[in-house]
């Protein structure tokens, strides 16, 4: 069986400076919270950060982005994090804003080898800025180039030592997109279980994607 159970330290070793990170959650609901903690104990710097938001005072990507280790951000809001709003605005990091159907989307094409995606959503808006335009049937449409990451950082309540997720409620928001999208694909768990033990009908994201498992308040596993 292959061992994927790390501690959020080793987890985020793995993370290199200069690296495109994927962090799942919508604000605090599912929200991963211990690898990036460590990321800003380590120091890594000049990273890309995509995720739903910028975070909200509390949550580690907020933090994270509040120590200058990012430059680059992809998101749908930034209302909640001042200091991300400061620093779009002085252009010390930059801050792509993107509909949050359209990010989901970007991700979901990024993760599955399409070349991009076709939305109306934008036409007519500051969205639509040095973006090209395609028309199909007499209808014009924006697209949207997929985006695809060195590491993607999600939240699920339980795995199995396989690396089998399950993600419940409103938490599966982007973590059940973005493992699909990223090279190396870390989640923080809650409770690990034999193989075997997760009924196949509640799984929500394959072990085949799942590179690491953070078991979170007492893993001693590296």
């Amino acid at each position: 069986m292959i061992h994927k159970r790390v501690t959020a330290k080793g987890a985020a070793a793995k993370i290199k400076d200069g690296d495109h990170v994927m962090v799942g959650g919508f604000l605090d609901g599912g929200s991963p919270q211990a690898v990036l903690r460590e990321v800003m104990e380590m120091g890594q710097r000049g990273l890309t950060i995509t995720s739903n938001d910028s975070g909200k005072e509390g949550l580690a990507i907020y933090d994270l982005i509040s120590t200058g280790q990012v430059v680059e951000v992809n998101t749908s809001y930034v209302g909640a994090n001042p200091a991300s709003g400061q620093r779009m605005i002085s252009g010390e990091i930059k801050t792509n804003l993107f509909p949050q159907g359209s990010l989901v989307e970007k991700i979901r094409a990024g993760g599955t080898g399409l070349g991009g995606v076709l939305t109306p959503v934008g036409l007519g808006t500051v969205v639509e800025e040095g973006k090209e335009k395609i028309t199909v049937n007499g209808k014009e449409y924006l697209l949207e180039l997929p985006l695809h990451a060195n590491v993607a950082i999600v939240r699920a309540h339980v795995a199995d030592d396989l690396g089998n997720l399950v993600i419940r409620g409103s938490s599966r928001n982007f973590n059940t997109v973005m493992p699909y999208a990223a090279d190396y694909v870390i989640a923080e768990v809650d409770e690990v279980v034999p193989a075997g033990r997760l009924d196949p009908n509640e799984v929500t994201v394959p072990s085949l994607l799942i590179d690491a498992i953070v078991l979170l308040e007492g893993s001693d596993h590296e």
